[in-house]
């Protein structure tokens, strides 16, 4: 079974606390002791290797994580994250109202690297995820690593 490991912005989180707000995480989501998420995978997950070492198919993963301060004026949510291979490359979706998907961050897949039995990818803010994030990162800004494990 694969899962996602993924602290979305170090800065961000540190802010939303020191603002005296909330991270929380739900739905199959759990933090760890670092301070980042993980996401166990889902249902109908087709991320695999090709022979090659390149991520294919689509990583489903699963849960929510919650970003709340300043009486709510900060709110963002982030759920069910997947690590999607597309023609432009690999790119790392949320969901955003129900069933609506956003792509939150481009992922290098030429700077991936290997750490034990995970795929560590470098991520960058798209114009959809500085949106979501509300404005606080302008497109190309570097996000934390997405970590794919037991790919």
């Amino acid at each position: 079974m694969a899962a996602l490991s993924w602290g979305v912005k170090q800065s961000f989180r540190s802010y939303v606390e020191a603002a005296g707000g909330t991270v929380a995480v739900a739905g199959g989501a759990a933090r760890t002791t670092d301070g980042a998420f993980v996401f166990p995978e889902g249902a109908q997950s087709t991320l695999a290797r090709d022979v090659g070492g390149r991520l294919t198919g689509v990583g489903r993963f699963e849960g929510q994580v919650s970003f709340n301060a300043h009486g709510g004026m900060l709110n963002v949510v982030l759920t069910d994250p997947w690590v999607e291979a597309a023609e432009g490359g690999l790119v790392l979706t949320v969901a955003q109202g129900g069933a609506r998907r956003v792509v939150f961050a481009k992922l290098d897949a030429e700077g991936m690297t290997t750490a034990g039995d995970a795929a560590v990818i470098p991520a960058a803010i798209t114009l959809d995820g500085m949106f979501v994030l509300g404005d606080h990162y302008p497109p190309g800004t570097a996000l934390d690593p997405v970590r794919v494990a037991e790919v």
